[in-house]
């Protein structure tokens, strides 16, 4: 019998290979691109019982959720687009469809516009605490805060 803890590592998605995913779509600056993976990981939370889509940290940095891995793979191109990539990676359906309503729901705000709407979620907010808003922040955004608060908004929208 294989051991839980080294299954959930097999199945969990690359963190990279959902930025490649989304940067197919378009080009974008790497804050728009941390925002659309937090969401990724957030709504794959809230939709299968806090199972993790990826296995990297999440941290409620100054601007936002970040990927500690994905912020120094893109660093270099600060606030200028990553160019789009020609070849998506593949998922599978479960997956793919996560992140074909994250990119429906968000792909048409910039990057600041999703800084300052997960600004006014609890995850991010709750995270930080009572740090100032320019104060630095290394507290992880748990994958259990994300599936309670977006959870109810799932269940919100279902109720309308």
């Amino acid at each position: 019998m294989i051991n839980q803890t080294i299954w959930e590592e097999i199945s969990m998605e690359n963190v990279r290979d959902v930025a490649r995913w989304f940067l197919n779509k378009e080009p974008m600056t790497p804050k728009k691109l941390q925002k659309m993976c937090y969401y990724a990981q957030a709504w794959y939370c809230a939709l299968y019982g806090g199972e993790p889509l990826f296995g990297d940290e999440i941290q409620a940095w100054v601007h936002g959720p970040v990927v500690v891995s994905l912020y120094h793979a893109y660093k270099g191109y600060r606030w200028n687009k990553i160019p789009k990539v020609t070849i998506a990676p593949s998922f599978c359906k479960k997956t793919t469809n996560v992140l074909n309503a994250v990119w429906e729901t968000y792909h048409n705000f910039t990057g600041d516009q999703l800084e300052e709407l997960t600004h006014s979620e609890d995850p991010w907010k709750n995270a930080r605490g009572k740090l100032q808003p320019w104060e630095d922040c290394t507290t992880p955004i748990s994958c259990a805060a994300m599936r309670k608060y977006y959870g109810e908004k799932y269940d919100e929208s279902k109720n309308v």
